[in-house]
């Protein structure tokens, strides 16, 4: 099932802590059918990007908007149908299992009880993630990496317009990481959706990106098609790390390396 198409756009965003400017004059776009990576190194402002747009917190100056309403304005409930948010360390309750877990993602659209629906949505969610035989499992006897995947699955059956992930492989196994991706890029290719992800690796932002946010010192570096905006250049100017963009058998990706190396 689709969404309806929708566009998020930032204009001039500033945002801060305690009178400290994190992020300044920030414009970026996201459509509907996009996955769209925000890039850069530690403490460049991608989390606090990601809570802003999520309305964690208020901007100090400019705007989020989907599609020319703040999103400050959104009614709650209907903000819970366009925004699935995805936050570095997810809580859970108690001893809540892994289905009750997932099927909170459907609570923006309960009305008396959940659905058959609701339930199919939650199932399928949990299947998608491959934790469809952790189901019963009380989410405290979970790994990491199993968490986190409840936290995805979680908002694969809220269904939004938008899916805003702040590095969400962080806690994934290499295999994991590309099981998760490929799945979100077909979500996304197969529903309408748009993804506003935050995350480090280089490689996977070049595979399964439509556009890429490169934030470097708190500002906006480049922004645009993926080919377009992660060269050698930005690399080393962004990362302080030479790379070259090497063709494969499977496709293209990213070699980064230590030219101090060649010295010794």
């Amino acid at each position: 099932m689709g969404v309806e198409a929708m566009r998020l756009t930032i204009e001039g965003l500033s945002q801060g802590y305690e009178g400290k400017t994190i992020i300044h004059d920030i414009d970026m776009e996201a459509n509907s059918g996009e996955v769209v990576t925000l890039l850069g190194p530690n403490g460049a402002g991608k989390s606090t990007l990601i809570k802003t747009i999520c309305n964690v917190m208020r901007p100090k100056s400019g705007s989020v908007r989907i599609d020319g309403r703040e999103v400050s304005d959104i009614d709650k409930k209907e903000y819970a149908k366009l925004i699935g948010y995805v936050p570095q360390t997810a809580v859970f309750f108690g001893s809540a299992t892994v289905y009750d877990s997932v099927l909170i993602g459907r609570r923006p659209y309960v009305k008396w009880s959940y659905t058959r629906a609701d339930i199919e949505a939650a199932a399928d969610a949990m299947i998608r993630m491959k934790i469809d035989d952790l189901y019963d499992r009380p989410i405290h006897r979970l790994s990491g990496g199993q968490r986190q995947r409840v936290t995805l699955a979680r908002a694969l059956a809220q269904a939004p317009s938008f899916y805003v992930f702040d590095e969400p492989t962080s806690a994934l196994d290499l295999r994991n990481q590309l099981d998760t991706l490929k799945v979100m890029r077909q979500v996304i290719n197969d529903t309408g959706a748009c993804m506003i992800i935050a995350m480090h690796d280089l490689n996977l932002a070049y595979r399964y990106s439509d556009k890429v946010l490169v934030l470097k010192d708190g500002t906006v570096y480049g922004f645009g098609d993926t080919e377009e905006i992660i060269t050698p250049q930005m690399i080393k100017d962004v990362y302080g790390v030479d790379a070259e963009i090497v063709e494969g058998s499977k496709g293209k990706f990213i070699h980064s390396y230590d030219s101090d190396l060649d010295d010794m």
